[in-house]
């Protein structure tokens, strides 16, 4: 589990195949503190530590996980936004982001508003998950949509975020990977569930009320 808050850009220093898979060579401070088995964020996807060397460490891709993100695309020189996973007791300073990529999307415009930067993605295919002023993660980035249409969607970006993350070098054409809110997700897929089996129930006037009839639905088949 993850924050969305990167902690350091590290560098592509090798990229190999190791049949479908695509092993990630990398270059970062957090290197000499990290493990084998250790999970860490590489642009909001979730990778296990294969093999560490002084600030050096390997990850491996799979298929599944190029498939839907964007790190089949890196070579070597290439930044890579990097965040260990959450301690228990931690402040969540960004929100809950699983690691887990849901797809990519493409970045349409940069803009440098002199003070802060409004970057807008063309909208995914699983746009009923987009909430304007709710929670996404970018590329392992935890930010809030600030403007929200039916074809784009925009976030904006604070000095600190554009200079310590990969944001820095976004231009209009790159794909980001797209994690969207687990809570979002988990409660479309219950009413999904309960619609389908006949036990759909009005969400108004109280919404907090649906998810534990869902539940109890759920728990009763």
């Amino acid at each position: 589990m993850f924050t969305g808050i990167v902690e350091e850009v590290g560098t592509v220093v090798a990229v190999s195949h190791e049949g479908t898979n695509v092993r990630l060579t990398i270059r970062a401070r957090m290197a000499t503190e990290l493990r084998v088995d250790e999970s860490v964020a590489h642009n909001g996807v979730c990778l296990t530590v294969v093999r560490q060397d002084a600030d050096i460490y390997e990850v491996t891709v799979v298929q599944e996980s190029l498939q839907r993100s964007n790190l089949g695309t890196l070579a070597p020189g290439d930044g890579v936004n990097l965040e260990r996973s959450l301690l228990l007791g931690d402040r969540l300073d960004g929100h809950m982001v699983q690691g887990h990529v849901d797809t990519v999307t493409e970045c349409l415009r940069a803009e440098d508003l002199h003070g802060s930067w409004r970057y807008t993605f063309r909208i995914p295919e699983q746009k009923q998950l987009l909430v304007h002023k709710g929670s996404i993660c970018l590329n392992g980035v935890s930010l809030t949509i600030a403007e929200l249409s039916e074809n784009d969607f925009s976030v904006a970006i604070i000095p600190y975020t554009q200079e310590h993350t990969t944001f820095r070098s976004l231009q209009p054409g790159d794909k980001v990977n797209v994690e969207f809110d687990v809570l979002g997700k988990y409660v479309e897929r219950m009413v999904l569930w309960a619609a389908v089996n006949g036990i759909f129930v009005s969400m108004a006037p109280v919404f907090s009320g649906l998810v534990p009839i869902v539940f109890s639905s759920m728990g009763s088949a």
